[in-house]
């Protein structure tokens, strides 16, 4: 009983804590490997030691305090190792901004805001990026990871080796930018937690719609960010934005797993938690100047969520708010969602119209939502062999099995007698 209970002690921690411990690990000595490498035996000594010795009073301070002597053992025997972290460590405090002494503990990160900035220092690519917050900061390991992106655990291996061999090359410092910085460095951040929590909400490809554990991974890491930074208009406008959609979640697929569509779904299965958070949340992501577009995607979120029916959505606001987006964050993929949206406040001839202005888009080329929308609204104008051409053009570019199977029904019912 001491064992399974020390064992599910670890683990708790592990996977709460996991990317505090490594960011204090990495901060204190400035590698990555050896962060991993001394975090993972100081898991192993609290499964041999805790089950004799009994779970302490503050595990990670227990794991902290064992991972920190294996590393200092570790460079004490390898004087060259040692030499390059102090090398490391010189120019990560040069390069870290100066606190003021009047800032208030508020204004003090803690070390995981460090990692984070890190795993998405604009030097990596924005698959490194994505592939070093799921492992480090999300706490998936590396099979996970691979899941995630669909290889082979060995290639996956390979490309995180890669991303910290970049970084120590590099030598990207673990700090938070100064003030400077942060505007230009945040959206970064908060890209890669949206993209993981995008995969969750729909998989790219796969027997599953959806991936639930990606998608609670980006909201825990939304979560950890908006402690961090909770003065950051757009982190809390992210997290707001995927807590109002995964609100969704349990209507979204039916019994065996098939796609439920918006217009179809059981709204008594949204989850009114987190629909009533996100909505709180909203109003200081929109409140005073600039704006930014995770908070008027938030906005729009809330407007759905907000609909007792879908028949009942407020369309005209939903339109207007994708027109300040596309002021804002202007793009295809905006302006797709907008052609829905107006589609569904003046009709479907409106919106094919904006549709068809972008088939062109580089953006939108081999994006199945193109086609899919198109073939949707030239379905609802009764033009149905332009229709049935869409789907097919929708079907050869879907990713994941609910979503085919979805398109491959609505083309069975155009096309069947």
């Amino acid at each position: 009983m001491n064992e399974q209970r020390a064992a599910r002690s670890v683990e708790a921690v592990f996977r709460e804590d996991r990317g505090r411990l490594l960011a204090l690990l990495a901060a204190r000595f400035g590698d990555l490997d050896l962060a991993e490498e001394t975090a993972s035996e100081a898991i192993e000594a609290a499964l041999q030691r805790w089950p004799v010795d009994g779970v302490p009073d503050k595990p990670l301070a227990w794991l902290l305090t064992t991972a920190r002597r294996k590393a200092i053992d570790r460079i004490r025997r390898d004087r060259a190792y040692a030499e390059r972290l102090a090398i490391l460590q010189v120019e990560s405090d040069r390069a870290a901004p100066v606190v003021p002494a009047e800032a208030g503990f508020d204004d003090i990160p803690d070390e995981r805001l460090q990692l984070f900035f890190t795993c998405c220092h604009p030097a990596l690519s924005a698959e490194a990026q994505t592939a070093l917050t799921l492992r480090f900061l999300a706490g998936l390991t590396t099979p996970e990871v691979a899941r995630a992106f669909l290889v082979p655990t060995a290639t996956m291996a390979q490309r995180i080796v890669r991303a910290k061999r970049k970084i120590r090359s590099a030598r990207i410092p673990f700090r938070v930018p100064g003030p400077d910085e942060l505007p230009a460095r945040l959206p970064g951040v908060l890209r890669v937690v949206y993209l993981v929590f995008t995969e969750g909400y729909a998989a790219s490809s796969g027997t599953d719609l959806l991936r639930p554990d990606l998608a609670d991974e980006a909201i825990r890491l939304a979560r950890i960010l908006h402690r961090l930074l909770p003065r950051e208009r757009e982190v809390t406008g992210l997290l707001a934005l995927l807590l109002l959609t995964d609100a969704r979640r349990a209507a979204r697929i039916d019994a065996a797993g098939g796609q439920v569509l918006l217009e179809d779904q059981d709204r008594a299965l949204w989850d009114v938690d987190r629909i009533a958070e996100g909505q709180r949340l909203v109003v200081p992501a929109l409140t005073g100047p600039g704006v930014g577009p995770y908070a008027v995607q938030a906005a729009i979120a809330a407007l759905h969520d907000e609909a007792t029916a879908f028949e009942t959505t407020d369309w005209p606001q939903i339109v207007a708010l994708y027109d300040v987006l596309l002021q804002i964050e202007p793009s295809p993929l905006v302006a797709l969602n907008r052609a829905v949206a107006l589609a569904m406040r003046d009709g479907p001839e409106a919106g094919l119209v904006v549709l068809d202005e972008l088939t062109g888009a580089d953006e939108l080329r081999g994006y199945h939502l193109l086609p899919a929308a198109r073939a949707d609204l030239l379905r609802r104008l009764g033009r149905r062999t332009e229709a049935a051409a869409a789907y097919r053009a929708a079907l050869d570019l879907v990713g994941n099995d609910p979503e085919r199977a979805t398109l491959a029904r609505r083309l069975r019912e155009l096309t069947d007698p």
